[in-house]
Order: structure tokens, then C-alpha cells, then sequence
């Protein structure tokens, strides 16, 4: 077994030696690993989210590819900043209030999709002007610093009258609340950030790049094998694995993460306890 198994992180190695079913199933938990461009997105976001109010609050765009990441970042930064209860006021007071863009760029239905995440009742069928004034009212309540707007690409389902209307609501929450506003959304989002010229200049760009053969990649690499419960080392930042994995993965943090927990079953049943590229070509074309 190795018993030492000094490759592994410490509260690891408890684990790599359970059971083999305990170990597999350990698999689908969800980790964290940092990695450099995580790491300048949260410096970015908190810098954002100490932002006194003021007139003009400047806002982000965080993009790129589905799979790469983004949501992943955003959910991170969220656990940093846990709500906290005014006992006084019988408030709960978010510093980031964070929600997903309907399918469709509605209004009634951004409202509505806003005021369940923040867990205020309210009826579906009210008017546009009631849920808007609702809304900004549980907002000033809860006080927020951020509002983070997953799956925004989807403004681009509606038409470019629908896209303006909803582009100019986020505007307006801006400027009303003195809040920062993130985007996070695939490169279609970009498209359309274009259609308003005032929202191109207030919104600051951060791209999720696909990985590439680099350092950094290795060390995240490097940093996986720490907590894969394997017997063994498999020295993943090698160069034939390095390739393999960015080959099969086509650079996507969330299919990396896939391959090598895929991976990882397959040398615990096979009993190498070690990742190869057998593994990585197998992982490749079957989902465990």
C-alpha cells in the first residue's frame, strides 16, 4: 500500500486506505483546487466587493467556454462571503447576491428569478412594476454589494429589443442600488454587452482560458494527484500524461477534473493505483 503515502495531502491518507467502494464513491465529492487564473479572479471580485458606493459603480464581465470553470469561481467566492444575520433588524444581510439569467431575457422573469434566490415570496403573475419595486426593495433590505448574473449568453434567446430592455435593467440596478454587477457567461456574452455603448465602457473584461501546456497547468496537475485517493504516486505532471489529459480534455478545467476522477476509478479496480495514459485514453470515451 505504501504506507507512508507521503504523495498524498494528509486528510487524504485516511482516506486512500479505505475500501475500494468508499474511495470511488469519495470521488464525486465536489474539491477545490486554486489555480492561478482563479486566483486573480477572486483578487478581481474582491476588489469589486469592497467598492464604497458611488455613482458609477464599475462592473465585470467574467467569460468563457462552457465547462471552463466560471460557475465554479463564482460559487467559491459566494463561501467567502456568508451571509450575516442582523439580529436587531431581523435581516439577513448578503454581501453577494448571485442568480441565474432566465432562459429568455423577460423581465418579469428576472425578477422573479432574483427575488427566489433572495427568498422574499412574491406572485408570479404581479405586474412588471410590482416585482421591479419589490425587488429593489428586499435588495435594499438585504444590502448587497454584488449581484452576480450567471448564464447571461442567454440575452442573446431574445430579440434586440428584448436584449436592450434587459441591458438597461441591469443598468438601472446599478445605478439605483450602487452595486456592483458581475456577468459571467460564455464568449456570446460579449456580443451582447456591444449592442449598449455605455455598458461596454462600465463593464471590465476577465476571460477563463482554455488550459495549454504551461507550468501552471502542471501544477494543477501536480495539485490533483495530492488529492486522488491513490496507493501509489502516478506523477501526473509528466509530460505523456500532461498531454494526454489536455488532449482528451481539450483544455477544460471541469473535463480535467472528469478525466482524472474517471481515471482514477479505473486504476483502483484494475488495482494499479496509479493513473497511466491507458487510463486517460480509457476515461476518454466512457463516462463512470
Amino acid at each position: 500500500m505504501g504506507a507512508s503515502l507521503t504523495h498524498l495531502l494528509p486528510d487524504v491518507r485516511a482516506l486512500a486506505k479505505s475500501d475500494d467502494n468508499v474511495r470511488i464513491l469519495a470521488l464525486a465529492r465536489d474539491r477545490w483546487i486554486d489555480y492561478p487564473r482563479a486566483t486573480q479572479a477572486f483578487e478581481l471580485l474582491d476588489r469589486l466587493v469592497k467598492i464604497p458606493p458611488r455613482q458609477r459603480m464599475p462592473c465585470l464581465l467574467l467569460y468563457g467556454e462552457s465547462n471552463i470553470g466560471k460557475t465554479q469561481v463564482i460559487a467559491k467566492f459566494e463561501r467567502r462571503h456568508p451571509p450575516e444575520y442582523d439580529e436587531i433588524a431581523g435581516v439577513e444581510h448578503r454581501k453577494v447576491v448571485s442568480m441565474q439569467m432566465p432562459a429568455t431575457p423577460d423581465q418579469s422573469r428576472f425578477y422573479t428569478s432574483l427575488l427566489f434566490e433572495l427568498g422574499a415570496p412574491f406572485n408570479a403573475a404581479a405586474r412588471l412594476s410590482v416585482l421591479e419595486n419589490l425587488s429593489r426593495e428586499v435588495l435594499r433590505e438585504v444590502s448587497p454589494r454584488m449581484l452576480v448574473v450567471d448564464e447571461v449568453h442567454h440575452l442573446l434567446a431574445g430579440s434586440y429589443r428584448e436584449q436592450r430592455a434587459s441591458l438597461n435593467l441591469l443598468k438601472f440596478l446599478a445605478n439605483d442600488l450602487k452595486m456592483t454587477i458581475v456577468l459571467v457567461g460564455m464568449h456570446d456574452a460579449e456580443f451582447g454587452l456591444q449592442t449598449d455603448a455605455q455598458m461596454r465602457s462600465r463593464f471590465a473584461r476577465f476571460e477563463m482560458p482554455r488550459w495549454q501546456e504551461s507550468e501552471a497547468f502542471r501544477g494543477l496537475m501536480a495539485a490533483f494527484e495530492r488529492i486522488l485517493p491513490l496507493r501509489r504516486p502516478s506523477n501526473l505532471s509528466r509530460r505523456e500524461v500532461v498531454s494526454a489529459v489536455l488532449e482528451a480534455s481539450g483544455g477544460l478545467t471541469g473535463e480535467v477534473s472528469r478525466l482524472l476522477n474517471s481515471s482514477t476509478e479505473l486504476a483502483i479496480r484494475d488495482g494499479r493505483e496509479m493513473i497511466d495514459v491507458c487510463h486517460i485514453e480509457h476515461a476518454r470515451s466512457c463516462v463512470l
